[in-house]
């Protein structure tokens, strides 16, 4: 019969690595969101935008970058909040989603931040349900919230509720 002995950890094994990630931040409502960097490929100010006809609320229509057409996104709407004022111009965060781009319109965009994993948390229970289905989480920071989105989940019209 053979016992097998752990292994001796030197103090090199015990050493945690701590995964920082990147996110471009934004304000929507005053309420501070953010997208993870490496899903960014453009801010843009604010844009001329073409309605399209028959597309949900959500989709406020589409513009040109550079030759591309991309699909603008009310991020405010899909949040169900109520459409920013049309005094306050805002800005857009365009992101690849299998391949087509979206222009997400937030009412402002911020800096990145480079958070620790360490402090990512679930969704709280009192988030609103339709926050939850488009996050993966949050960071408490000093004096705010930071919401983390899920660019697949949010850009995913086919399960959202019918307004």
């Amino acid at each position: 019969m053979s016992t097998k002995l752990p292994a001796k950890k030197g103090k090199h094994d015990e050493i945690s690595v701590s995964v920082n990630e990147d996110f471009v931040t934004m304000t929507i409502a005053e309420q501070m969101f953010g997208i993870p960097v490496l899903q960014v490929q453009d801010v843009l100010g604010n844009q001329r935008i073409t309605r399209i006809p028959l597309a949900p609320p959500e989709v406020a229509g589409s513009l040109n970058l550079r030759g591309r057409i991309v699909t603008a996104i009310d991020v405010r709407l899909r949040l169900g909040l109520p459409r920013r004022p049309g005094n306050k111009p805002g800005m857009s965060i365009v992101v690849d989603f299998r391949g087509e781009l979206y222009s997400l319109m937030v009412d402002s965009v911020g800096e990145v931040l480079s958070l620790s994993g360490d402090d990512f948390e679930r969704n709280p229970a009192t988030l609103d349900a339709r926050w939850r289905e488009v996050s993966t989480g949050i960071y408490r920071l000093n004096n705010t919230l930071l919401v983390v989105l899920d660019v697949s989940r949010l850009l995913n019209f086919a399960n959202m509720e019918v307004v």
